[in-house]
């Protein structure tokens, strides 16, 4: 049992990654563009008025609010230990260095599920908003090709599309990825800060009346609820080893990126509830409907331009998560060395990057995925409860590390972050225990199947 808990040290991880690493090109406003364009996706088009109208009311507000607070206690853990080990593998890495193999292996488990179910869902929301500006465009595309075998169709042939187009343009390398990033990040905040000038003047008070008609408890349950639209920073840690100063652009990245999210949230929150009642935004288009109800009829071109936009952007940066995780954990020996080589005229690891793109096209093509968002949120919530007990644990295990940022009070700020992540994560094992029971334990088959064997770490003959 000792040995699956044996733990990489800090320098040999650093030096490992010295040796194949990937190239620094991204700045402190390229994390912070990266971290919106993953954090604020449809969710924000969607996911707020839906909520409201179920859960909390016009207190969706507060219900972000809430959300944001467990999110920034996971950030200031994970930005500590980001800048302490600019590694490439984010959560994985510092259970590995902190917590064990065993557990590290778990953590990246729990990432592939996360950015695996992610993505294939983000593909498939993708192509139905794609499929509809076809249609309101007058093309008719077939339905059998915009449909997997299990929802009466042939194949989703858009989200396979969009799968493989953004896996070759990972392909090329980071700098072409932020180029298209920066773009798709304009238009959706573009189309975000249009909604709000729009519709701040038609904000009537008396629709705040009710404004926590759920209690608290709806307050809370919309926490939950909503979670899932905060996913995505922890994959800003993932771009550490491509950072040219990390132990500046890292903390802005995550942290400031996260905090503008929540900003923009909170915001958006308030203005819908305001324009219209909250009872009323129970629909596939809230934004949309609530801006024609208050005599604008730009809404859904609105709505669909941006959630389009948003999409593709956090497709690109789950894809690109993922394939980094996959990188590390071939350097670290865990899976196989052909995830860990890089492509000899653009430098990254292409094979991760097609078969990221691959898996994601299947499983978005031929399967019905968007029952998967709590799975994926509970591999998210795993890997947060994982890191902050990391960093409470190397602050008394290596008092004497330089840590060019120190995440504030970490023995009340960890303890804080296991405790809120690790509720959500209890109320979403509730609803996908099987599903989940059978991910972790395929996951601990491959790893004494093949992982605790092909470790450098393995010391028996």
């Amino acid at each position: 049992m000792k040995s699956i808990f044996r733990t990489k040290s800090i320098e040999s991880t650093l030096a490992s990654a010295k040796k194949n690493s990937l190239k620094k090109t991204l700045t402190a406003l390229d994390l912070v563009l990266l971290s919106i364009g993953c954090i604020i996706g449809g969710g924000i088009f969607v996911l707020t008025g839906v909520a409201a109208a179920k859960y909390a009311g016009p207190a969706i507000s507060l219900s972000y609010f809430f959300s944001g607070v467990v999110c920034i206690f996971a950030a200031l853990a994970y930005t500590e230990l980001a800048v302490m080990i600019p590694v490439a593998g984010s959560a994985y890495t510092y259970a590995y260095v902190v917590l064990g193999e065993f557990i590290a292996w778990l953590v990246a488990w729990a990432l592939i599920l996360e950015y695996t179910l992610i993505s294939s869902t983000v593909a498939a929301g993708w192509s139905g908003y794609f499929v509809g500006i076809l249609k309101t465009a007058g093309v008719a595309f077939p339905e059998y090709l915009a449909k997997g075998p299990f929802e009466g169709g042939l194949i989703n042939l858009p989200a396979v599309f969009i799968c493989i187009f953004i896996g070759s343009l990972l392909v090329r390398g980071t700098k072409e990825s932020l180029i298209i990033n920066r773009i798709l990040v304009a238009i959706k905040l573009g189309v975000i800060f249009l909604f709000l000038a729009f519709a701040a003047p038609h904000i009537k008070m008396e629709n705040y009346a009710e404004f926590m008609p759920f209690g608290w408890n709806g307050v809370i349950v919309g926490a939950a609820a909503i979670f899932f639209a905060y996913l995505g920073f922890d994959a800003i840690a993932t771009t550490a080893e491509e950072c040219k100063n990390p132990n500046r652009d890292l903390p802005i990245g995550i942290i400031g990126g996260l905090l503008i999210c929540a900003a923009l949230y909170l915001i958006v929150s308030l203005v819908l509830t305001g324009i219209v009642h909250y009872s009323e935004l129970n629909n596939a288009e809230p934004m949309a409907y609530a801006l024609r109800a208050n005599g604008s009829n730009i809404g859904s071109a609105l709505v669909a331009t941006g959630t389009v936009a948003g999409l593709m952007a956090v497709l690109l940066v789950f894809m690109y998560g993922q394939s980094r995780i996959f990188f590390v954990m071939a350097r670290d020996g865990l899976i196989p060395p052909v995830f860990n080589k890089l492509h000899k005229k653009f430098g990254t690891p292409y094979f991760g990057c097609l078969f990221v793109a691959f898996a994601t096209a299947m499983i978005s093509g031929f399967t019905p995925i968007q029952i998967m968002g709590d799975l994926s949120s509970l591999g998210t919530l795993f890997a947060f409860v994982m890191v902050a007990v990391a960093v409470v644990v190397l602050r008394i295990k290596r008092p004497d590390l330089e840590r060019p940022f120190r995440c504030p009070a970490v023995f009340v700020v960890g303890p804080l972050a296991v405790l809120s992540c690790g509720y959500l994560l209890y109320q979403l094992f509730l609803k996908t225990g099987l599903f989940s029971i059978l991910w972790f334990t395929l996951g601990i088959v491959v790893y004494f199947v093949y992982a605790y064997k092909k470790s450098p770490l393995n010391k028996v003959k």
